[in-house]
């Protein structure tokens, strides 16, 4: 990915302290965090034998945000499980940083990196799982001028989508499990 984070080391909070620091949406963090369950023996399995030397994680979040309080609690687990170092890094403290995972051209949030040990990035998630990002994907592609009349409404249409996708259970989260798990074997 040819972006090195070294300086970072260090600069983030631990993920016990992103949830204790959290001024808005804390309680609902910790709900997706609790609610959280493997969606196979395999999956656990793979998390718990992880061992990627020198590998550790880096979480571009915030506590506003939506993505953030549903995705990042998976992302929490499945890093304990693995014992794979994890920091946090505020986005609006690290926009230096932020701003070179854009995702269609905008701030979206969590980014989640994997680094090696000299600090080059060699994974990526996020924001969103894939089949849960789509609906944007198409909205970014069909809407490019954000000055057209229907471009607030078709936004609207799009984050509803989202929200139909996510689903009102833990069901995606087993998305996310796989998608992270198959960054990690081709590291």
């Amino acid at each position: 990915m040819g972006v090195n984070l070294s300086e970072k080391k260090g600069q983030g909070l631990s993920p016990t302290e992103f949830v204790e620091n959290m001024t808005r949406n804390q309680e609902q963090l910790q709900q997706w965090y609790n609610q959280f369950t493997w969606p196979d023996e395999n999956s656990r399995t793979f998390f718990a034998n992880c061992r990627v030397p020198g590998i550790r994680c880096v979480i571009i979040a915030a506590d506003w945000c939506g993505d953030v309080v549903r995705n990042v609690p998976v992302v929490f687990r499945l890093m304990e499980a693995a014992g794979i170092p994890t920091e946090v890094l505020i986005m609006e403290d690290h926009l230096d940083t932020m701003d070179q995972f854009l995702t269609l051209g905008g701030r979206s949030i969590p980014v989640v990196l994997f680094l090696d040990a000299e600090g080059g990035v060699v994974g990526r998630w996020g924001p969103r799982p894939t089949y849960v990002q789509e609906p944007m994907v198409a909205f970014k592609a069909a809407n490019p001028d954000r000055e057209a009349p229907d471009y607030q409404d078709n936004l609207a249409v799009a984050r509803q989508e989202i929200m139909r996708r996510y689903g009102t259970d833990t069901s995606y989260q087993r998305l996310i499990v796989e998608e992270v798990k198959d960054i990690l074997q081709g590291i």
